[in-house]
Parts: C-alpha cells; structure tokens; sequence
C-alpha cells in the first residue's frame, strides 16, 4: 500500500461523471491514472475527456494495474463488482468506494484479501459537465475507513481539495437525507418550471431562480422557520384553487402537490404555525382533492421533533375519527410548554 507516498498509481472503476471527474482530479494533484473501466457510450466519452492517459480496461484489468482503485459504480452495482474483484490479489492495495449509502463493511471480502478499504462520499451533484471539476473544491466529503487508515484517506480527500467529515458504518438515514435534498429538489423544481412554460412564461428559470435561491438560503440559516406561502399563513382557499388547477394540468404533478402539501402542514403545525382550525380546514381541502381526483394518500402519523415537543398530526382522518375533531397540533405544543 502506498501509505505515505506522493503518488499513487489509480485506476477508476466507473468510468461515469463521479469516477471520472474524481479521477481527474486526482491526476492534477499529481497522481497517475493508468486504468479506467466504463462499458456505456456517455462513459467512454468522458474518460477520453478527463482522464486522457488512462486505458479502457475491465474491472478486473483495472484493479490489477493499480495501487488505489477507485470504485465509483452505481450502488446496486456494488456488491456484485466486489464478488467479481475479490479473487485478485489485494495485498497493498487501497479500495476506496464513492457511494452513499454503503460503507466499509461493504468491502468486506476484499479486505479479507489483503486490501486497504474505505468509504468516501462527495456531497454534491455531478452533471458531467465541466463545471464538476470546478465545484469539487471545499465539498465535504463523507468518510467511513478503519482507525488505521484515517490519515491516509483524509489525505487523499485532501488531494480532491474536499473536507472531511466522519460517518458511521450505517450510512442508510444520512443517505436519505441528502437524497432528499438534492434529487427531489431537481423533481419539483423542474416540474414547477414545466408549469411556468405551460402558463406562456418564456423564460421559467429566470423567475424562479431568484425566488427558489432565497428560499434554499433562507431555509439553510433558519430552518423551517423560513416557511413562508399560503399553507403557513393558513390560506385554505388558495391551496384549494392550486390542487384544481393542477388536477387539470397534470395528474402527477397534483399528487406531488398532494405529498408536499401534506408534508408542509405537518411541518409548519409541528412549528407552531398554525392554529388548530387551520389545520383541519387544510386537511379538509386535502382530503377533499384526494377524493375528487382518485388519488390515494398515506396516513401521515409520523412525530415531529425539530428541538420542540413531539407533535403527532392525522393528515387523513382515520374511520370514526371526524375531521371536525381532529387534534390541533399548535394547540398541543402550547399546552405541553405551557408552565415551563
């Protein structure tokens, strides 16, 4: 292993825009990139792009003809590569994977084989554009390694010009976490920019940017605090006129509505926002969307803890539960602080 050498011999398994972008930046900071493996067309492209010295190999070819192989496939991939790698010979190698989700243990075999393993996870998006390259600098980086190997691979996330942060073997929640922020985010701003062309307006993310920036800014510094539309002032009629505009102009997008609606009451009821009849009237109106429109919704039920008191909100009333005597959630959190 080359702990504690300038340079590393890498090869990139996942020829893709991680791998690839990941790749190349390890080769500006001095390293050698000597195999890459990507099967698809938009692959191959981008390793004659970024990683122009590198060979098209396999996966086993790659990882014979490096000391670091860099292991940035999609994560259902993971475990069936690492079945195919694990015959090789491992001894004084590093294995470093780029997923999210898995971590250490999910290298397991190779590491039973002689390898150095360990779990980085670049907190951004990549697009496969040029400006991957540009962003990767002061992104943190999720690691999850053995106590030994630490400093080499805070190191080596160094030489990505990234910072790191450290992760517990189970990565599934924070996962979850930053997928929701991102990837949901991209669905529902870009169906939100499909409405605008939809209304005439002919350059959509030219009014959106500034809004949906100052709303990501705000919301980063205060939380849900920066809750602002009709749902937190409690404006039923509005929300009423969204959920049938959008019913005529797309199923989905009203279900999306739906889920978001749903999700915002809760958020804003569990913050104290919103009085107790506000929030039956706004689960009348959702419920009422639900029915006129044949869609099927969850029972929400699930507690909010953002540093206040637990707060348990029906969204759809369950049987024998009028909707008239649904709890109020405001309600609930003033009396259980009322006396502190």
């Amino acid at each position: 292993m080359s702990n504690g050498r300038a340079q590393w011999t890498v090869s990139v398994i996942g020829g893709g825009r991680v791998g690839t972008a990941l790749g190349a930046i390890l080769a500006g900071a001095g390293h050698r990139v000597v195999c890459a493996s990507g099967s698809s067309p938009a692959s191959r492209r981008l390793i004659d792009e970024r990683l122009p010295g590198a060979q098209i190999s396999t996966p086993l070819e790659a990882a014979r003809a490096a000391e670091l192989v860099l292991i940035a496939v999609p994560d259902d991939s993971l475990h069936t590569l690492v079945e195919e790698l694990k015959p090789l010979p491992w001894h004084g190698k590093l294995v470093v994977h780029t997923s999210g989700r898995y971590a250490v243990q999910d290298l397991a075999p190779l590491a039973e084989a002689g390898a150095g393993t360990a779990a980085i996870h670049p907190v951004m998006t990549f697009t496969g554009q040029r400006d991957d390259l540009d962003r990767i600098a002061g992104t943190p980086f999720g690691l999850t390694a053995p106590s030994a190997l630490t400093a080499t691979i805070r190191a080596l996330i160094a030489d990505f010009g990234g910072t790191p942060f450290s992760l517990p073997e189970d990565r599934s929640l924070y996962h979850a976490a930053v997928t929701h922020a991102a990837n949901h985010l991209v669905a529902l701003v870009s169906a939100s920019l499909d409405m605008l062309r939809s209304t005439g307006v002919d350059d959509p993310a030219e009014l959106l940017g500034p809004l949906t920036r100052a709303a990501l800014d705000n919301t980063l510094r205060r939380g849900v605090d920066a809750l602002t539309g009709p749902i937190a002032r409690g404006d039923s009629r509005v929300v009423a006129g969204h959920l049938d505009a959008l019913a005529r102009h797309s199923a989905e997008d009203h279900h999306a509505y739906l889920a978001m609606a749903r999700h915002t009451v809760y958020r804003a009821a569990a913050a104290g926002r919103l009085t107790g009849s506000a929030v039956a009237t706004l689960q009348n109106i959702l419920n009422d969307s639900i029915a006129s429109h044949g869609q099927q919704a969850a029972t929400a039920q699930t507690p909010a803890r953002h540093g206040r008191d637990q707060v348990v909100l029906d969204l759809v009333p369950r049987p024998n539960q009028p909707l008239d005597d649904a709890p109020s959630a405001a309600s609930e959190h003033r009396n259980s602080t009322a006396g502190r």
